[in-house]
């Protein structure tokens, strides 16, 4: 299976409703590898890399987010998945 990485951009509420670690906890469970992060603008960014269709259904699922979140945008851009560190952290 062809690896891939994006980086992805969640809006809406995203902060304060435990979106950080239920996307490293979706992550893991796809066997998924890079970080998730806060951002200042009340925005989610990660980068993500593995198996296509892994990636791509994280990308779904972060389009839904955990119970409390309230999902309004997913922006994805293409990225070099040597450059995404292994494992899966919440930074920041």
């Amino acid at each position: 299976m062809r690896e891939i990485a994006c980086s992805v951009r969640v809006t809406g509420r995203v902060q304060g409703v435990a979106y950080r670690a239920w996307a490293r906890s979706q992550a893991i469970a796809l066997g998924l590898r890079g970080w998730v992060r806060n951002r200042d603008d009340g925005s989610v960014l990660a980068l993500i890399a593995g198996p296509e269709d892994a990636v791509k259904a994280m990308v779904a699922a972060m389009s839904e987010g955990p119970g409390a979140a309230r999902v309004t945008d997913v922006w994805t851009e293409d990225a070099d998945p040597g450059t995404v560190p292994t494992g899966f952290e919440v930074e920041g």
